[in-house]
């Protein structure tokens, strides 16, 4: 097990467990997840860590075998829009924010992002 003084940020694990879920491609239990991912932490650790990201709704479950069994909601580009609303959410001037995100885009991106917005949307 890690040491105390070993501690890694939270992001890094939920991560490692997001990563993990993906790659299976099929619901897995706590302690299946325990043995896909590359860190060794305790069994009540990964089982905090995936209710963590249930509660966030990364995260779904649903009953399996003698608990749950986990699987992610969203793929990895879901999971970046959410980064971004996330930080959109966070500021205090939405206009801003989103001007100044637009004026860092490569050209491509920015072809792209205008490409979209013109798109018809259900």
């Amino acid at each position: 097990m890690a040491d105390e003084g070993d501690r890694r940020p939270a992001g890094e694990l939920e991560s490692s467990v997001l990563a993990a879920l993906w790659a299976a491609g099929t619901p897995l239990s706590a302690a299946q997840v325990r043995t896909a991912i590359p860190q060794d932490l305790a069994r009540t650790t990964v089982a905090t860590l995936l209710g963590r990201l249930c509660e966030k709704g990364l995260v779904g479950r649903r009953p399996g075998g003698r608990g749950f069994v986990y699987f992610a909601v969203q793929d990895t580009h879901g999971l970046a829009a959410r980064r971004m609303h996330r930080e959109l959410d966070g500021g205090s001037d939405r206009s801003m924010v989103l001007a100044r995100f637009v004026e860092g885009l490569a050209p491509h991106d920015e072809a792209e992002l205008r490409r979209l917005l013109q798109e018809d949307h259900p």
